[in-house]
């Protein structure tokens, strides 16, 4: 168990700020502290701004002092992962490529956070290029899990996670891929939100794969989610992708009340090869869900057999179309790892990309029917135990079975057909945290939330 010190979740930040119990000076001198004290074992952060943090925290006390405080966040140290981009500061990628990379903007997703007062500490540690799940960065250092930093804290959002679980920062930003918030999450016992594809603009965020990324949200708490998630999200016209759609207001209508809720089970896909302490937790949780009001309802989806090719197809050929030039250029200047991840990604055919494309419109279809009849669907996040560093093989059901293969395998759907996907703590499993994923229809961010609001509040045994 780690040695967890947290400053509290934001809106205890933030009832203290306006209450002069703590400045924003002290609380972000706070989290540099505990960045300087834990950065160097554990690997989290990448860049620090140390003067910039004090002197935007010292503009956010005149600013609360004055009875102007621009929300809930102003004062409130946040950190992002060092995929996005901050106008004028190193933006790395956890590459050697993008090592001297200074943007000339900043990411929306960033900018809306500094526009309502919240303080960047610094850019979190990620897997090279966002593409790898154990954050174990060639350039930057292994990023290390705070339970135990023999195991990985998973990827590729994995400094991020590590610092909110720490209590170095009240959130972080991420982005998810094929699960790079929601795995580490898990695995770090936080809170991991990727939202619907397109309420978060992805603009100034460095691309993996175009169709299928998303920026989110890694926090302590669901409260401290929909927070963030109201302060970043809607329509931005730099980004092609982005829906037009008003910024969320899921914080102002959380509610624990599972009345009438429908929560489905897919057991074919879902609760298959999996641990056996996590599908035990799993089921802990729809337990408590159906004695507490909600009503758990079997389903099936049988396009899902596909959903695993579909998402590697359209994955890899898109990450390898992004680095085309780079790695003609500069082939050994990538990671053994990602290098031949990208090679890879040069085999699929156009008729495998597209075959890819037509089982993804059928997925999507089946998940369409399927929403007709349940709210949401709850599945575990992550199917095996947290891996120790460097190891690739484990065993789950007498089954010999990929690390980086498995740990994607229940969390890459959300993905691949965009819904909002949402990691929650529940409960532990050999000493480490597990988690329980919620996924919802699109653009039901607050159901998601609120079925996560109820589940938080069992607390099933995830201790800190």
């Amino acid at each position: 168990m780690p040695d967890v010190r947290r400053p509290g979740k934001i809106m205890d930040l933030a009832t203290a700020l306006r209450n002069g119990s703590v400045s924003s000076t002290e609380l972000v001198g706070r989290s540099l502290d505990l960045v300087h004290e834990r950065n160097p074992s554990l690997n989290a952060f990448i860049s620090v701004y140390e003067d910039r943090a004090l002197q935007a925290a010292q503009q956010a006390d005149a600013r609360i002092a004055g009875g102007r405080a621009k929300g809930l966040l102003d004062g409130v140290p946040l950190a992002v992962k060092d995929n996005l981009y901050m106008q004028g500061l190193r933006t790395t990628m956890g590459s050697r490529i993008h090592g001297d990379f200074v943007p000339q903007y900043t990411a929306t997703c960033v900018e809306r956070l500094e526009a309502s007062g919240a303080i960047i500490v610094g850019k979190t540690n990620l897997h090279e290029y966002a593409l790898g799940l154990t954050t174990d960065n060639p350039y930057y250092g292994t990023c290390k899990n705070p339970w135990n930093p023999e195991k990985i804290p998973g990827g590729s959002s994995g400094g991020s996670a590590v610092a909110v679980s720490t209590g170095m920062v009240a959130g972080a930003l991420g982005s998810d891929t094929s699960g790079s918030i929601r795995i580490p999450a898990a695995m770090c016992g936080v809170v991991g939100l990727k939202p619907t594809y397109g309420l978060v603009s992805r603009y100034g965020c460095f691309p993996e794969a175009w169709t299928l990324d998303h920026v989110g949200l890694l926090t302590e708490s669901v409260e401290d989610t929909a927070i963030l998630l109201d302060a970043i999200s809607g329509w931005d016209p730099k980004d092609r992708s982005s829906l037009r759609h008003a910024p969320t207001c899921t914080h102002r209508h959380l509610t624990e009340d599972l009345s009438g809720t429908v929560i489905g089970v897919e057991r074919d896909f879902f609760f298959s090869d999996v641990d056996e302490s996590i599908a035990e937790r799993t089921q802990d949780a729809l337990h408590w869900l159906q004695d507490n009001g909600a009503t758990i309802k079997d389903v099936r989806i049988p396009s899902l057999r596909d959903a695993v090719y579909a998402l590697t197809i359209i994955d890899t050929s898109e990450t390898t179309t992004v680095h085309q030039d780079s790695l003609r250029q500069r082939p050994e200047d990538y990671g053994p790892e990602v290098r031949f991840l990208l090679e890879c990604g040069a085999l699929p055919s156009a008729v495998d990309y597209l075959t890819a494309q037509q089982l993804r419109e059928t997925i999507r279809a089946d998940f369409q029917d399927m929403f007709r009849g349940i709210d949401v669907l709850l599945t575990p996040t992550v199917p095996i135990l947290t891996p120790d560093i460097g190891q690739e093989r484990t065993r789950v059901g007498g089954k010999d079975v990929d690390v980086i293969e498995s740990a994607m395998r229940l969390v890459g759907p959300a993905n691949l057909i965009g819904l909002p996907s949402l990691s929650i703590p529940c409960g532990m499993a050999h000493g480490m945290p597990t988690g329980v994923q919620i996924i919802g229809a699109p653009l039901a961010e607050q159901t998601v939330l609120n079925v996560a609001l109820a589940l938080e509040s069992a607390q099933l045994d995830l201790k800190y």
